[in-house]
């Protein structure tokens, strides 16, 4: 497995484009983890989670902490 293989899945590009290169794979990965954070941070502040930890996880895990997060059960203190 090369390095482009293992973060095109991890960030799931490799299911939108697997053609990419590594160079254009690293930046736009950034990008769509910035954006993934910024998501998850929402969700969870508005869900009852915590959001500095879910913004980490977002930035980390990209779509897939943010699939999680969505299914993820509301708290009732929110």
């Amino acid at each position: 497995m090369t390095l482009a293989t293992f973060l095109g899945y991890w960030s799931g590009l490799a299911f939108v484009r697997p053609e990419l290169g590594l160079r254009e794979l690293v930046g736009t990965m950034l990008i769509l983890h910035t954006c993934d954070a910024i998501m998850c941070r929402l969700f969870a502040s508005n869900n009852g989670y915590p959001k500095n930890l879910w913004t980490v996880l977002g930035f980390a895990g990209g779509i897939w902490a943010v699939a999680l997060l969505i299914l993820l059960p509301r708290r009732r203190d929110a």
